[in-house]
């Protein structure tokens, strides 16, 4: 009689573990990680997309910042945490695409540490120069360049960001010799781009526009492929220098090991968030671009982003 009973609560505890096995994901909150201090463009995309996601999943995304060494810290603390769809990392350029070519020791392996999740937006960057220079497109900024070797200066918000590699970008495919002037973060850099104390720059829209409306700096063009609804009358730097793509991708990634069925879920509920017009709209207001693609289109986007800004980096010069 006593074996019976333990043979009936061994199956009884078997089963009710299988049933918890099988609830659906998700169970409880999902951290989303920012790798940035709050109020940046990246926390306000996270926090524009949280909300409306926790919905659709049934469970609260919060917010957590992590700001730190260029990105590495929070990327790193995601890499280390259980592979179970509870962990996600709202990632920019910096730990996967630029920072292996930047920094010579990573606390983890932007290879093969992470889960690529979903895209979600591109930030629009826009080419930017003081009223007092004599150009009014991006072709004649290149012939000015190229009349006056050395004596142009681009500001960036610092070594690596966006705004740097984009004007690195740009000077190599134009082929003109102009300075970096790199800031500690884009408050500075505006500064003295507005003092006229450098002249051009390459830029968030949601950094730029203000002083592109008041007319205290004169916006040549926009740093992706196609036109911006933000600045619609605005023509590509593209137009120019045809590929010329200097917009940075934020996703979301998750630890190696997440299984395909939370990737394939958080994929579609993502997707599904963007496809709202009204967080389409929210974006659009703060210069950010919704991209809406499948998992696997995300893997090829970052491996031909990291292939792109590999072989811009390996000529700055050291």
């Amino acid at each position: 009689m006593r074996r019976s009973s333990i043979l009936a609560l061994a199956i009884l505890l078997t089963l009710a573990a299988g049933g918890a096995l099988a609830q659906p994901y998700p169970q409880s909150p999902i951290r989303l990680v920012v790798p940035f201090a709050p109020g940046g463009g990246a926390d306000l995309m996270a926090r524009i997309l949280a909300g409306p996601l926790g919905k659709r999943l049934g469970q609260p995304v919060v917010i957590e910042n992590k700001p730190g060494g260029g990105a590495t810290l929070g990327a790193d603390f995601v890499a280390k945490s259980a592979p179970d769809g509870y962990t996600l990392l709202w990632t920019t350029p910096g730990p996967q695409i630029t920072n292996p070519y930047l920094m010579p020791k990573l606390p983890y392996d932007p290879f093969r540490d992470f889960t690529a999740i979903a895209t979600v937006v591109t930030a629009v960057n826009v080419l930017v120069v003081t009223p007092s220079l004599p150009v009014t497109s991006v072709a004649e900024l290149i012939a000015y360049a190229k009349a006056n070797p050395g004596k142009l200066n681009f500001s960036s918000s610092g070594v690596g960001a966006s705004s740097h590699l984009s004007g690195e970008l740009f000077k190599m495919m134009a082929g003109i010799d102009i300075v970096h002037v790199p800031y500690r973060g884009s408050g500075p850099s505006l500064q003295d781009l507005l003092a006229g104390n450098v002249q051009m720059a390459i830029d968030t829209v949601a950094v730029l526009l203000p002083h592109i409306q008041s007319g205290r700096l004169r916006a040549l063009g926009v740093a992706t492929l196609e036109r911006s609804p933000t600045l619609p009358d605005l023509p590509p730097i593209a137009d120019t220098l045809p590929g010329f793509d200097g917009s940075s991708i934020n996703y979301i990634s998750a630890p190696a090991g997440t299984p395909r069925e939370i990737v394939e879920r958080l994929n579609a509920e993502i997707n599904a968030v963007l496809s709202d017009p009204e967080v389409q709209s929210r974006m659009a207001t703060a210069g950010f671009t919704p991209i809406i693609e499948s998992q696997p289109a995300l893997v090829k986007r970052i491996a031909d982003e990291q292939e792109k800004w590999k072989k811009v980096i390996e000529r700055i010069p050291k």
